[in-house]
């Protein structure tokens, strides 16, 4: 499907800028990419945060149908890499949203996660956990993100990340952020549990799902198996200050020399198998069909006459070609009938060879921001790839423990968050359940609130 352009609109619309102050701290990034691989394994993540982690409930209001708490913890992000979360960022801020009266036994509860842009608490709360409670009798728990409303740098503006290490500790916060607050659950009798979030929220949701070691509902919306679309092809990119990016990347020899090292681009080899299989089959037969020929003429022609066959068709490919360079010189381009005869001559088992071994031809047709032609602009981005593959790509986690229990909802035309060159959920994660909306990424955002609910 062709991405929305309503989409396109009003991403230029918008003022946001992201990562205007640069990459983030080498040695930041660094530790963040290290720690990955232990966030990433539920058996490693899990244990890093106790059944009884300290949560303060510091407001209680009551309504005359449901009831709202307000609580806060440490985030314990700043417990396992001190220093690298802003001081404004540590704490954790949420509000719970649970019925006056349970309607059965249950006291089933989800966990909210933002979208990009969405501060405070009053948007999920009014849109999605007040209809949620009066019409499922479902309650909610939303957690503020890292670096906006209350957690928001006081030097920011708006949702402005000023490094693209700000992306990765956020998401690091959530995933341990969720495990407390699903602990927190657990203890005050809530049950059965489950997370959601749209957009980057519903990216935030699957990754908190895959350390959870119980059955859990999962609800992403509006996401996909990896953040690394979101920024290098998505209209996203387009707000992201790539000549900072580029003159910090070369000016600074460690996220070259060292962290590039560190990175891993998760599709590239699955893009390319996708085109191989794809074009392999008919490959194939044409190469069969050559050898088939080739044995032909060694089992039914003697040794002279072969010779004679090949010096044939070698003088009719050297007058092929004679008059290919004639026409060339006198009428400046080659007749069809001369070009197909050229194509023709082209040996089979070359082009199958080409659909097996990389070639700048192939290189060239990646859809990774075209507009990019010069070769250090080119390998800045593959960087901003790769750091998001590492710290983003659903592969580089853990399963979730039961994945029945999940449902994605996706955009067909979604120009936020390609899909394409990317690993599919049903791949990664089999027995997911995901399904389609004809839109785009913000139709789909403004439309279908309900729908989102509903699942």
């Amino acid at each position: 499907m062709a991405p929305s352009k309503l989409d396109s609109v009003y991403r230029r619309l918008l003022l946001t800028r992201f990562f205007d102050k640069g990459w983030g701290k080498p040695e930041n990034l660094q530790r963040l990419f290290q720690f990955r691989k232990i966030i990433s394994r539920r058996e490693t993540c899990f244990p890093l945060i106790p059944n009884d982690y300290p949560v303060e409930i510091i407001k209680e209001e009551k309504h005359q149908d449901y009831t709202i708490l307000e609580g806060q913890f440490l985030t314990p992000l700043e417990l396992h890499l001190p220093g690298i979360v802003p001081k404004q960022v540590q704490d954790a801020h949420f509000q719970v949203v649970i019925p006056r009266k349970w309607k059965d036994q249950y006291k089933p509860i989800c966990i909210h996660l933002a979208g990009t842009g969405d501060h405070f608490f009053w948007r999920r709360r009014t849109l999605i956990a007040k209809p949620l409670l009066k019409e499922a009798n479902i309650g909610a728990i939303i957690l503020e993100n890292p670096f906006y409303g209350t957690r928001k740098p006081d030097n920011q503006v708006r949702s402005n990340l000023h490094n693209v290490s700000d992306i990765f500790v956020m998401g690091g916060c959530l995933i341990m952020e969720c495990l407390v607050l699903l602990h927190w659950c657990e203890r005050n009798g809530f049950g059965p549990l489950g997370v959601t979030g749209l957009s980057m929220g519903g990216h935030m949701a699957s990754l908190a799902a895959t350390n959870w070691p119980k059955p859990i509902v999962l609800v992403p919306c509006l996401s996909w198996s990896t953040a690394a679309t979101v920024f290098t092809t998505g209209v996203m990119s387009q707000s992201i200050n790539w000549d900072m990016l580029e003159t910090q990347y070369y000016s600074d020899g460690k996220y070259r020399e060292r962290l590039s090292k560190m990175v891993t681009i998760i599709d590239d080899a699955f893009t390319a198998g996708q085109k191989f299989m794809k074009d392999f089959n008919q490959s194939l037969i044409e190469l069969k069909k050559d050898i088939t020929y080739t044995k032909l003429l060694q089992g039914t022609s003697t040794p002279k006459t072969t010779e004679n066959v090949i010096k044939s068709n070698n003088a009719n490919e050297n007058s092929k070609m004679d008059k290919y360079f004639d026409g060339i010189s006198k009428n400046d381009y080659a007749t069809p009938e001369v070009t197909k005869a050229k194509i023709e001559s082209s040996s089979t088992l070359t082009k199958l060879m080409k659909y097996i071994l990389p070639t700048t031809s192939r290189n060239t047709s990646h859809r990774i921001d075209i507009t990019k032609t010069n070769w250090w602009e080119r390998e800045a981005l593959q960087f901003m790839r790769g750091m998001m593959d590492e710290c983003t790509h659903l592969k580089n986690f853990s399963v979730p423990y039961e994945t029945s229990l999940i449902i994605a909802i996706c955009a067909k035309d979604d120009a936020y968050v390609p899909r394409e060159g990317c690993s599919s959920l049903e791949e990664i994660w089999p027995g997911v359940e995901v399904r389609y909306l004809d839109a785009g990424h913000v139709s789909a955002h403004v439309l279908h609130q309900k729908l989102f609910r509903n699942t």
